[in-house]
């Protein structure tokens, strides 16, 4: 498969090595230009790219970037064919981003970043930890594998996606259609708690929509409070801890 990753975090960097070690074919950008991607993230044979240049002939586009960003990109996809599969992993955090009035009053995250790409997205990886991203991906059928929702409006868009969660090393979990990915934004049950297949579909259902803002919000105090950076662990279970 040929796919672009856009966006040069951890996120973007993991996914770039994941997908070029499983033998596809991968061009990853950032904002600053080719010769500032890490050395690590094209390990396994990735190519830097301008993103003006990685989003051309692939299969499927993965935006790493943050949220607040994703109008800047939208100007890549004039020239992007309508069948390629674009994949948003970002999540809104209004102290990172700034205040975004159409979110702040209720349009469900997935559906503005839809709006601003002028083009249909799934979303996915949004709901997973860096460092989780990065170190308990395993084979499928290992028991206690996590997993991670998966949603779009188009159904073979999603199962796409689906494959490549399945590929990153997590079981795929089909959370529907867009306008019902509110459930694994932040910081809904779903969102960055390491669950399972069994367990995730019901917390996917325990989302409170009018809640979960709140919850965002006080979580970002208390990680702010803390003395100390918290360990992977220590913020999975502080992210459970909010729904006991």
């Amino acid at each position: 498969m040929r796919i672009a990753v856009i966006g040069s975090g951890v996120i973007g960097q993991t996914l770039t090595r994941t997908f070029s070690a499983g033998g596809h074919d991968v061009h990853v950008a950032n904002s600053r230009g080719p010769e500032t991607i890490d050395a690590a993230a094209l390990e396994y044979g990735a190519h830097a790219a301008t993103a003006a240049d990685a989003v051309q002939g692939k299969d499927v586009v993965i935006l790493s970037v943050p949220f607040g960003r994703i109008p800047t990109v939208a100007g890549l996809f004039a020239s992007v064919p309508g069948e390629t599969v674009v994949i948003d992993t970002s999540n809104y955090f209004p102290h990172l981003s700034g205040p975004i009035d159409a979110v702040d009053r209720g349009q469900v995250e997935s559906l503005w970043v839809a709006e601003q790409l002028g083009r249909p997205i799934v979303k996915a990886w949004n709901a997973v930890l860096a460092g989780t991203l990065q170190t308990k991906g395993v084979p499928a059928g290992t028991p206690g594998r996590i997993a991670l929702p998966v949603a779009a409006d188009n159904a073979e868009a999603r199962r796409v996606a689906m494959r490549l969660v399945d590929e990153s090393g997590f079981d795929p979990f089909d959370a529907g259609v867009l306008a019902d990915s509110w459930r694994q934004q932040p910081m809904t049950p779903a969102y960055c708690t390491e669950l399972g297949l069994e367990d995730l579909g019901p917390a996917l259902e325990a989302a409170d929509r009018d809640e979960a803002p709140r919850n965002r919000d006080r979580q970002m105090e208390r990680f702010a409070a803390l003395t100390s950076t918290p360990m992977l662990e220590e913020v999975v279970e502080l992210n459970r801890s909010l729904h006991r």
